[in-house]
């Protein structure tokens, strides 16, 4: 009897972790827009650097975040991942949640009609310990206010998952907190229960706002101990707006259903100009970028800044792109902080040893030259002689952020080299690859670190389980 009771909840365990890992997605979900024509993208960066001895901060990003916020007429929609001021005490930052908590509430008490919906992730909660100060604050004053619901995503450590589903889910995760916050002692207490939610290791991970004048995609995230991080966004108007809707009324949709987000007024925008505009979320986004990496030749460029690299899927096309005579060079974050806790270099370190070593040094890497901040840009630029690719938003390259199992945000623009935005973009990437102006990277030297024996094998062990973070 009890063999027979082991089985039986090992092929429950098993039928659990295959159905979880490959379910049919919730409608919408994995959107992909139709490509549309524009005639201004603009561009935005964050960056930390040193300057001398002088630590300077280049932060652009939220400040138009709120102008766009002020200037919408009729509504705003806004996908944010971690919005949240806490941190460690002996820490400092500027205070960009409250900001933008208090600039949606200036508008809406400015304009009590304008419809204003924010979609969240339940990270912000202590996965539900707790209540989001800014987010309740946000209810308070008319905004809409959803939380992703993240149980209907696919799970990417299925064998965690799987015993959480079998026998931890039912219990919810409402209760009093009496486990430390992982994200800052400052924050509240966790349950256990909503600890053993985190351990999932899923996401809404998007960052986007669209308003009936604008849309702008970003890397980077509302969250106070994030705000020095180095990040990207793009700007853009017209009609493939209502599709950035369409993407977000579908998590809407699978989490709080009942809420309709407003329709943009196509008639406000024109389909034509010099950009090539295309929206994309989760899986989407992977094939995107491995055509785009495929279709270069010899002679083309692909300029690389990335947070997170670790999927063979994006590596791989990388490396033959390289060995077909594609200049390849990369901006990595080494990994080896998270909000003032020091890390091992995972997964950027063994991964940029990997490429240079398969490509025999034909990718160039660089480390961005990282203090308590993060290189947390996530965009890909590529360059041939008639024609440029621009891929960035929410999704670092790893299988969690690639293969549908986060929730994840991407916009893909193509143009001619010699346009604004192309050059702009270009004179980024040779600005901190050169170190002009400042120290923004260092040489791959610098942060080449062998691994141990041990660190090899729970590196290795940790991607063959997917029990990892990235």
């Amino acid at each position: 009897m009890f063999w027979t009771l082991i089985s039986v909840l090992l092929l429950i365990y098993i039928a659990t972790m295959i159905y979880h890992t490959y379910k049919s997605l919730p409608e919408g979900i994995a959107y992909q827009s139709d490509v549309y024509k524009v005639h201004e993208i603009k561009f935005y960066h964050d960056l930390t650097y040193k300057k001398g001895d002088k630590t300077v901060h280049e932060l652009k990003i939220f400040d138009r975040i709120n102008e766009i916020i002020m200037d919408a007429d009729k509504f705003i929609v806004l996908d944010m991942f971690l919005f949240n001021g806490y941190y460690e005490p002996e820490q400092s930052f500027p205070p960009i949640s409250e900001n933008l908590a208090n600039t949606i509430i200036k508008k809406k008490q400015e304009n009590p009609a304008i419809k204003v919906v924010f979609i969240s992730d339940e990270v912000n909660t202590g996965y539900r310990s707790y209540q989001s100060k800014l987010l309740s604050e946000l209810e308070g004053n008319g905004v809409e206010v959803v939380y992703t619901d993240l149980e209907r995503l696919r799970d990417s450590t299925p064998l965690y998952s799987g015993v959480w589903r079998m026998f931890f889910q039912w219990f919810g995760q409402k209760g009093e907190g009496w486990i430390r916050n992982p994200f800052a002692s400052t924050a509240p207490d966790m349950t256990a229960r909503s600890y053993l939610k985190l351990l999932n290791v899923k996401a809404n991970h998007r960052k986007v706002v669209a308003t009936d004048k604008t849309a702008l995609i970003t890397s980077g995230n509302p969250h106070d101990a994030s705000a020095y991080h180095g990040n990207v966004a793009f700007e853009f108007g017209g009609p493939i707006i209502q599709e950035i809707i369409n993407a977000e009324q579908a998590v809407v949709n699978m989490s709080e259903p009942g809420i309709d987000l407003p329709d943009y007024d196509r008639e406000k925008g024109k389909n034509s100009g010099q950009y090539q505009i295309q929206y994309y979320t989760e899986g989407k986004t992977h094939k995107q970028i491995v055509e785009a990496i495929n279709e270069t030749n010899e002679g083309d460029e692909i300029l690389l800044g990335m947070f997170y690299i670790a999927d063979r899927s994006v590596i791989n096309p990388l490396i033959k792109a390289a060995e077909r005579g594609v200049d390849v060079k990369m901006v990595l974050d080494p990994n080896k902080n998270a909000f003032g806790n020091k890390k091992a270099g995972l997964p950027n370190i063994p991964v940029a040893e990997e490429l240079l070593e398969d490509s025999k040094v034909k990718i160039e890497v660089r480390w961005y030259n990282t203090g308590m901040e993060q290189y947390h840009t996530k965009m890909m630029y590529i360059k041939d002689e008639e024609e440029a690719t621009i891929i960035a938003g929410s999704a670092n390259y790893t299988k969690r952020n690639l293969e549908a199992f986060n929730l994840e945000s991407d916009l893909q623009i193509k143009g001619r080299p010699d346009s604004e935005l192309m050059r702009e973009v270009e004179q980024y990437f040779h600005r901190i690859w050169n170190n002009k102006g400042g120290t923004y990277t260092v040489d791959y030297e610098k942060n080449k670190t062998k691994l141990t024996p041990l660190q090899r094998g729970v590196y290795t062990i940790q991607k063959f389980l997917r029990m990892t973070t990235y």
